[in-house]
């Protein structure tokens, strides 16, 4: 697992080891990532929790040791992600299933789920000395097209999975920079609400 301890999380209260140690950087050595390294995230991803068990999370996969598939979903990136995303081990268009597969109605919390399967994968990636960015930045229409992605599946985001740069290194390029600013999160107090929405749940740290 990285032991960067400029990375890891400061913690207002006791959290697992790999919750602190999850971070997305941009900065990634251009390595491969093993394949057996890359099952085991994805076996973590299968495992995660989902509404009546659907899983309606799918992931295509490109390494960097298939140049042409890699280049190839470079391109599915918006441009501000392509330069630090061709670091990285692999890269993922994860692919949500909108309807539920048993009676074909809308599955509303489909995003949710993916989002559980890609942090089981994110944690997984951590204990295994590996860092995961997801991005946002997908042309949504350039996925569909190249992938052949029909409804009702939907492209949600792309996925960058690696070996994480050592930002203090002598030859760190601008990537580097982002990586050594500080890690902040929002208060407890700002998220956590009891009684009415926007009302801290101050019982839990009077």
């Amino acid at each position: 697992m990285p032991r960067n301890l400029d990375r890891n999380a400061v913690a207002d209260h006791p959290i697992h080891e790999l919750i602190a140690a999850r971070y997305s950087p941009y900065d990634f050595e251009p390595r491969s990532v093993e394949r057996a390294t890359l099952c085991s995230c994805l076996e973590a991803a299968r495992w995660a929790a989902s509404s009546f068990n659907e899983q309606p999370w799918s992931f295509i996969l490109a390494t960097r040791d298939q140049t042409e598939s890699f280049d190839r979903m470079l391109m599915c990136l918006m441009e501000a992600n392509r330069e630090w995303a061709s670091r990285a081990g692999a890269l993922f268009v994860s692919v949500v299933n909108r309807t539920f597969s048993r009676n074909d109605k809308p599955n509303r919390v489909a995003d949710h789920d993916m989002g559980l399967a890609v942090a089981a994968l994110s944690f997984q990636a951590t204990e295994l000395g590996l860092c995961v960015h997801e991005m946002a930045g997908l042309d949504l229409d350039a996925a569909r097209q190249t992938y052949g992605i029909q409804p009702p599946h939907d492209p949600l985001t792309a996925v960058a999975i690696g070996h994480p740069a050592d930002p203090n290194r002598p030859d760190a390029g601008p990537m580097a920079e982002r990586d050594r600013q500080p890690r902040t999160r929002k208060a407890l107090s700002a998220f956590v609400f009891s009684g009415s929405h926007g009302q801290p749940a101050d019982e839990l740290w009077a």
